[in-house]
């Protein structure tokens, strides 16, 4: 149990950030679903589209520290790839 009243606050802080950055996430794996539904399909303008609206999605994960930039880096190249391939 926190006894000071710093840790008192950084667990209320901890709490509160830890919903807003779950939160950011689902929104990222939203986006990259509707991606990839529309590769399933063999929608190749739906799958750009979606593409297109992902990928500043997950740029903004890398900048509010949800994700790791190479995680990004690596799910936009795969993403890119399979979409091209269609």
């Amino acid at each position: 149990m926190a006894n000071t009243p710093q840790a008192r606050k950084r667990i209320r802080r901890n709490e509160r950030r830890a919903e807003i950055n779950g939160n950011r996430l689902s929104r990222i794996r939203t986006f990259v679903k509707k991606v990839e539904s529309a590769i399933a399909g063999g929608d190749k303008s739906a799958a750009a589209e979606a593409l297109k609206a992902a990928q500043p999605e997950l740029a903004r994960g890398v900048a509010r520290g949800v994700l790791h930039k190479n995680t990004v880096a690596r799910k936009m190249s795969r993403l890119t790839k399979r979409v091209a391939a269609l």
